[in-house]
């Protein structure tokens, strides 16, 4: 027997039965309509859009920092050559409350008389409307501008935004972003730093001039732990993400997410110039470029503890990163974005 569809006649009598092949025009008009819709789509993501290369935003007055005494100095550029050893990039959106102990924490490090690197902390401010930029001038007015400077945002970017800015101010011959709740020791800098050398043959004088590597922290060893103390559903949608991201985005390492990665100046300039997710699957950009490019990637186990107050809203944050994630996908794939090299 041929398939047939029941459809109820409008004033409520007894229904009538559909044939399949009178059922035909409705598919047939369904299916162009899915086809235009396509069609236009495609269209608008190649020719009605932005130009392909990334660009990058900014207003003369988030060009500066305010020093020490007051004064206003322009900001270095990433496409000049690297004065220090390294540059901490700490993004931070309405974050008066945990900026304090991680720059507390950063600064002991930074500053032990056992290392011998020169080093800068940049702090971006996301747009925040709280004290976080007030926290942060203490610091600059405790260690000095050279030390520790503020790049100030007057419109809120996202985090890649934020990070890409403050990359683009940056002196370091390697640059590390470190996320502000301090959830990462930075103790494991040490390692990340060790795991760079490896990939430069142990040569100290010439990787950060011409080597191109990003190493990624990773809690991906926390993996088994982490996933006894969520739920069931955020542990299905923590996998979904994490699938997703390998078949549409990155496939060398398994924690694109974590906040702490170090880059060589090189790279950075590379993947800085070409971001065009601002969100916060910013760094499954970063590093599918990196992929593509044939970058050199390290994963390193980093430790790892749950800071309260995360930007990050469970569920509606991991929907729009798989949205962003299949975005990059696609629009590489099509040709709508391009690297410069």
């Amino acid at each position: 027997m041929g398939s047939a569809a029941v459809i109820l006649n409008s004033d409520g009598s007894s229904p009538q039965t559909l044939s399949f092949v009178e059922l035909l025009p409705y598919l047939y008009q369904t299916f162009i309509g899915l086809t235009v819709l396509c069609v236009v789509y495609i269209n608008w993501m190649l020719y009605y859009r932005r130009s392909p290369c990334a660009h990058e935003y900014r207003a003369d007055n988030e060009k500066h920092f305010t020093d020490e005494n007051g004064k206003q100095v322009p900001f270095p550029s990433l496409s000049d050559g690297g004065t220090l050893d390294l540059s901490v990039i700490v993004p931070a959106y309405n974050e008066q409350d945990r900026i304090r102990p991680m720059l507390d924490s950063c600064l002991k490090f930074l500053t032990d008389v056992s290392r011998k690197w020169t080093f800068e902390v940049i702090v971006v401010s996301d747009g925040s409307t709280d004290g976080t930029c007030d926290v942060v001038m203490e610091y600059v007015r405790q260690y000095g501008s050279d030390q520790i400077r503020l790049l100030k945002l007057y419109e809120n970017r996202g985090k890649g935004g934020a990070v890409s800015l403050g990359m683009h101010s940056a002196r370091g011959r390697t640059l590390l972003f470190a996320d502000a709740d301090g959830a990462t020791s930075f103790q494991d800098l040490e390692q990340l730093e060790s795991a760079l050398l490896l990939l430069a043959s142990n040569d100290m004088t010439e990787y950060a001039k011409k080597l191109h590597a990003v190493v990624c922290g990773s809690r991906a060893h926390l993996e088994t732990e982490s996933m006894a103390q969520r739920s069931i559903f955020r542990t299905f949608l923590m996998v979904c993400f994490h699938f997703h991201v390998w078949l549409f985005g990155v496939r060398s390492i398994k924690d694109t997410q974590c906040g702490f990665k170090l880059f060589t100046r090189p790279a950075a300039r590379i993947l800085f110039n070409n971001l065009h997710v601002k969100g916060w699957a910013f760094d499954v950009e970063m590093l599918y470029i990196a992929e593509e490019l044939k970058f050199k990637l390290v994963e390193v186990p980093v430790h790892w503890t749950e800071i309260e107050g995360s930007k990050i809203v469970p569920v509606w944050s991991w929907l729009e990163m798989g949205y962003d994630v299949l975005k990059i996908w696609f629009k590489y794939r099509i040709g709508s974005w391009v690297i410069r090299k």
